[in-house]
């Protein structure tokens, strides 16, 4: 089975609210300010709508045959239409079981709305059974169906009072979770032009996700505790041989929290 973990970042879509509340001559800053104040107006909250969010990086770890593998879409120069396509185009090519954390509720609709202004196709995703059967009772679509498996979601048995944040399950279960960067302080790394930082943030979340996926596949018996472990050290063994400095502050941080 392929595999295919998946987390956004976004920052606000200036150019959208621009459009919208007829902000021309304003700079970017202005203009963000203004959305972020008419949200806090809508709902005490700076909390964009997911349709005013812009995707800056995709970053995804892909578990198929005996690779493993995590990375961001395109390079740091990619526009957002080109990381949106090749995520699409990854599902595609792969028909993957997409997994991610809230994915149902904020990356997937996000994606949604911004394949849709850029005219992206992505026909394997929103296949539901008209041309392939096997998509009728098992799409990405359905809230259900396990081929996006939204690991909150199912967590929570489906309930919205009972979802838990992403860093809190993976530091209790052992796995490093948040490093520094948070998604509040993405908007800021982005002004500042730190596009590897997001993407570094974003590559960790991911792992934190797989890793979390993992238990679960234990959990649920689909792993033996000899291939939980085996997975584990699959991990661990591809982060090494990248050699990157956050996947070395991920693995430090990662064994600190398992002995501790």
């Amino acid at each position: 089975m392929n595999v295919f973990v998946f987390d956004i970042e976004t920052v606000p879509d200036v150019e959208g609210g621009r459009r919208l509340y007829g902000l021309e001559g304003l700079s970017d800053q202005e203009v963000a300010n203004v959305m972020f104040h008419v949200r806090r107006q809508e709902t005490g909250s700076e909390f964009l709508r997911l349709h005013l969010q812009r995707v800056v990086a995709i970053s995804v770890a892909l578990r198929t045959g005996e690779r493993f593998a995590v990375w961001s879409l395109g390079d740091e120069a990619a526009g957002e239409a080109e990381i949106i396509e090749r995520f699409f185009n990854g599902i595609g090519k792969y028909s993957p079981t997409i997994v991610s954390w809230n994915g149902r509720t904020f990356d997937l609709p996000v994606l949604h709305y911004r394949a849709l202004l850029h005219g992206i196709t992505a026909a394997r995703y929103w296949e539901t059974g008209d041309e392939d059967t096997s998509f009728r009772y098992n799409n990405y679509l359905s809230r259900y169906h396990a081929r996006h498996t939204d690991l909150m979601d199912v967590l929570a048995g489906y309930e919205f009072r009972a979802a838990a944040p992403l860093d809190e399950i993976a530091t209790l279960l052992g796995f490093p979770g948040k490093m520094g960067m948070s998604g509040a302080r993405v908007w800021d790394a982005y002004q500042a032009g730190d596009i590897r930082g997001i993407r570094n943030y974003c590559e960790t979340d991911v792992l934190n996700t797989y890793l979390i996926y993992l238990r679960f596949e234990l959990m649920r018996g689909r792993l033996t505790h000899a291939g939980y472990a085996a997975e584990l050290e699959r991990v661990r063994e591809t982060l090494r041989a990248e050699d990157k400095p956050h996947f070395r502050e991920f693995l430090a941080a990662w064994q600190e929290s398992a002995s501790a």
